[in-house]
């Protein structure tokens, strides 16, 4: 053979490096398109999930914040958090639920610090129930990948008000995850006792 038809092909090496420059181009592509992909879904469950953490935290918000468990006899008249002359009858409010009180059916909820630790959705520590639920128990299919973990605490001097005892107020903060993505959304208020004798 001429010299001149040889140079007319491919050689085998030649053929080999471009497939894998081909491969390698392909899988930059793959892996641009599938974060390109990602992204789009994100802002759709991240506002899910926004919506789920300031659906909970206004329920928390409009529940009482008095001394006395709102059941008690002196709810209306107590005008400190103890037991006693000028306090309550028998129960006085502490951060978390009273035995035996739930969400959903009687005795329920009836003060922000009742909520403290209370969780819906799947994943760790596990919840009462396994997916979110409205106020009235019914289960919200649609939010099956959604949880949300409630956290209640005395308010610090560091979100102290002018004027407000740190013993009157309470930091409500309300997390909302995506488990598939691990995307969270975390939002926070304050309850003050601003009319201590009227749940």
């Amino acid at each position: 053979m001429s010299p001149r038809r040889r140079a007319q092909g491919l050689s085998l090496i030649e053929v080999v490096v471009f497939i894998v420059v081909l491969g390698v181009g392909f899988a930059g592509m793959l892996i641009l398109y599938n974060q390109a992909t990602r992204a789009s879904v994100d802002p759709l469950v991240r506002k899910q999930a926004l919506a789920v953490a300031e659906s909970m935290l206004e329920e928390i918000e409009l529940r009482p914040y008095t001394y006395c468990d709102p059941d008690d006899a002196n709810v209306y008249t107590a005008t400190s958090a103890s037991v006693g002359a000028g306090g309550c009858a028998a129960t006085v409010e502490n951060i978390g639920p009273e035995a035996g009180e739930t969400r959903y059916a009687n005795p329920r909820f009836d003060n922000v610090n009742d909520y403290q630790g209370f969780c819906m959705g799947p994943g760790a520590p596990v919840c009462g129930d396994a997916v979110i639920t409205t106020a009235s128990a019914t289960p919200i299919p649609q939010l099956a990948d959604y949880r949300v973990d409630v956290a209640i605490s005395q308010i610090t001097a560091a979100d102290a008000l002018p004027g407000i005892p740190l013993s009157d107020g309470l930091r409500v903060t309300v997390t909302a995850t995506h488990l598939p993505t691990s995307t969270t959304v975390s939002l926070s208020g304050y309850r003050l006792r601003y009319a201590p004798n009227s749940p």
